[in-house]
């Protein structure tokens, strides 16, 4: 029997690409796992993305077949925000919009019972500003996972000032069960990784902009010269241009710092439709294999 305060069951909020990818890996983690979306169509989208990610663990030989059964079987998928109530914790991985993460961590406070603790999976805005909203501020923390989530070993675990050392020491738990290296972070915007990846990121779009190299030459050069698996350029591509220059937004409203200020060129190619690898086109075409550099007419 589990101890009292230990969890033991699972409630993500959100079914896009990170939230997927965070129920596939409490799912797998052997926690019976409850996915809410708004929409049955966002649903099987999620769903059939952790099916093919499973498929691929599995082809691979990192994955026995009669885990990926378990893991299906212990994933639901519900419209239905009430399902999440008996859940020992709740993950938000929706849009980084404040507005809305605090509506539904009020709804969820009315739902939820007291024990439950509540965790937003923000890449960027302060932990503290949606506990204060949550009702539960003493059981409020950061759970920062990174993409792709079932691969990826690292997860920033963030406590506000007001979350008991009870509830942060649970969380912790919990990400060390899913066999992720948890690290923690002050509640700051960035945490640590954005915190020094962002500025890294504009910087070499600033490059580019500034005609220091062309975009094979800058991921090369810091593929070789630094031993990074891709380049900064295709990593962009990879997290979302629009993404990026969101994150680099709110980070510049909390620090006031010229380096997180998204450069010119990203506004651009973001005003454009190029968001990278979802999208199609970023720096890269990904209509051709391997992707080809675009010409960006610089």
């Amino acid at each position: 029997m589990a101890p009292i305060n230990e969890i033991t069951t699972v409630g993500v909020l959100g079914c896009g690409l990170m939230g997927s990818g965070i129920a596939q890996a409490a799912a797998t983690g052997g926690f019976p796992t409850t996915v809410r979306d708004v929409s049955e169509e966002l649903l099987a989208k999620g769903r059939a993305a952790i099916e093919k990610s499973l498929a691929k663990l599995v082809e691979k030989g990192k994955l026995d077949p009669s885990a990926r059964e378990g893991a299906l079987e212990r994933l639901r998928f519900t419209t239905d925000i009430a399902e999440l109530a008996q859940c020992g914790i709740v993950i938000e991985a929706v849009t980084e919009d404040l507005a809305l993460k605090n509506r539904l961590w009020s709804e969820l406070d009315t739902l939820c019972p007291a024990p439950t603790i509540f965790a937003s999976n923000t890449s960027s805005l302060p932990i503290g500003s949606m506990a204060s909203a949550s009702g539960r501020p003493d059981r409020f923390v950061g759970l920062h996972f990174f993409n792709p989530v079932p691969l990826m070993p690292l997860v920033e675990v963030v406590r506000p000032v007001t979350a008991s050392r009870e509830s942060f020491e649970r969380v912790m738990t919990f990400a060390r069960r899913l066999g992720k290296e948890a690290i923690v972070a002050r509640d700051r915007s960035g945490f640590i990784v954005n915190l020094l990846l962002v500025p890294y990121l504009l910087d070499a779009v600033r490059a580019l902009e500034h005609g220091v190299a062309s975009i094979p030459d800058i991921d090369r050069g810091m593929q070789l010269g630094c031993g990074h698996p891709m380049g900064p350029l295709t990593l962009l591509d990879f997290v979302g241009l629009d993404t990026t220059a969101r994150i680099a937004d709110i980070m510049f409203e909390e620090y006031r710092e010229a380096r997180y200020a998204p450069p010119p060129l990203l506004r651009r190619m973001v005003g454009a439709g190029l968001f990278g690898r979802k999208s199609g086109r970023g720096f890269y075409d990904y209509a051709s294999d391997p992707p080809i550099p675009i010409d960006l007419g610089l």
